[in-house]
């Protein structure tokens, strides 16, 4: 039976990036196309006229075709989603120490392109960021829940963080709010539990989708190797390594932020779970600054979580600057056998300029790092092979000397 979808031809070029395995067609990629209808799913086709696959297309974003499936045999209806929903859910339980909290679909990587999912409890909080997935939104959102259900996890509702500028470019509205279908409760917090500590989330307000899954198991690797140490975590946010530092039998822990917000969420975790911990409001680059001054350098544990320092290839240059200069000043006030703790949740900024950042502010500092941990993001958060993209994280541990 011939395929009733419209067309999108490739160009050599587009072709071998879609055969290499990425899922991003751009607009330079393409040859010609049919006459096609924003948001409809396309059929990709060759030089030589095979099919490569099928996909979102969208001629208001810069990636013109998002990639949806490699199989002519795929009849996109709520069967197909819910499929690739279960897939996805699966593979977290397999992976997962615990499922509290974790990201149920991370876009590209669950081959569900521009759609977010993370658990907090017994909440969904979606994030749509492609104007296909957001054309289905009902059918989507309806198979997740039964996919959840199914499989035993209570969903007491499901909220939409689609409050991103992103959505401009696909032409969409940005919004927020609980998605009707679903008996939900009224109130937009909720509390979970990350490797045994107690976190108040906040997923109507809080950043992304409320809260940061990503570094759980990282999390942990600081708690391993704090026990005795003056902590110093910088960037705190919601207060999650100072938290497991805690934990961990350090000496002394301070948290440290320029946000109001992000030190009123942090505070009431530390009360939440009955923790000691100081909190100073201050630019990081000035406190750190400030510190260098002080003859008395206390700290033999420094933990910096800064925001992305760059969201675009323009800016990658003054983005390494700002993570040379943040790494020198943390590495000025450690002592020897002291502890370095950095990460760095931008893309454009891969794992070997980052490193080099870094070394190049230990030789600012005349020091010598040795590496004892290097990690990515959890499990939940797949890097597909050969996908640049969906590998965004990079989390060190160093002992200086």
């Amino acid at each position: 039976m011939e395929r009733m979808y419209k067309k999108v031809y490739l160009t050599k070029k587009g072709e071998l990036s879609v055969k290499d395995g990425h899922p991003w067609i751009y607009e330079s990629d393409i040859k010609k196309a049919d006459d096609i209808i924003d948001g409809d799913i396309v059929d990709i086709i060759g030089c030589k006229n095979q099919y490569l696959g099928s996909g979102f297309y969208n001629s208001n974003s810069k990636i013109r075709v998002r990639l949806l499936s490699r199989n002519t045999n795929d009849k996109f209806d709520k069967s197909f989603f819910k499929r690739r929903i279960e897939y996805a859910l699966k593979y977290r339980i397999m992976v997962m120490k615990d499922l509290n909290s974790f990201r149920v679909i991370y876009g590209e990587s669950d081959e569900l392109p521009g759609l977010t999912v993370d658990k907090f409890n017994d909440i969904l909080v979606v994030q749509i960021l492609s104007l296909g997935i957001d054309i289905r939104r009902d059918m989507i959102l309806d198979a997740l829940y039964e996919v959840m259900v199914e499989n035993h996890f209570q969903v007491s509702g499901i909220y939409l963080r689609c409050d991103v500028d992103i959505r401009i470019k696909e032409g969409l509205q940005e919004e927020k709010g609980w998605y009707e279908k679903i008996p939900h409760p009224d109130k937009t917090t909720v509390e979970i539990i990350e490797n045994g500590i107690k976190y108040f989330v906040d997923f109507e307000n809080g950043q992304k989708t409320g809260f940061f899954l990503d570094q759980k198991y990282n999390r942990l690797k600081v708690r391993e190797i704090s026990k005795e140490k003056t902590v110093l975590d910088c960037c705190t946010h919601t207060g999650s390594f100072a938290m497991n530092a805690y934990l961990g039998g350090a000496k002394e822990v301070v948290a440290t932020d320029i946000s109001d917000k992000a030190l009123f969420d942090a505070q009431t975790n530390f009360n939440l779970n009955g923790m000691n911990i100081k909190t100073i409001q201050a630019d990081i680059f000035e406190l750190l600054r400030e510190l260098n001054n002080k003859k008395n350098k206390k700290y033999d544990m420094i933990i910096l979580d800064p925001p992305a320092f760059t969201k675009s290839r323009k800016t990658i240059d003054s983005a390494l600057r700002g993570y040379e200069e943040l790494n020198y000043l943390a590495l000025s006030i450690i002592p020897r056998g002291g502890i370095l703790v950095t990460a760095s949740c931008s893309h454009f900024a891969s794992n070997e300029l980052f490193k080099e950042a870094i070394r190049r502010a230990s030789v600012r500092a005349g020091v010598h790092l040795k590496e004892i941990i290097y990690s990515s993001a959890s499990p939940d958060h797949p890097i597909l092979l050969g996908v640049n993209e969906t590998e965004y994280l990079k989390f060190y541990i160093f002992q200086v000397f």
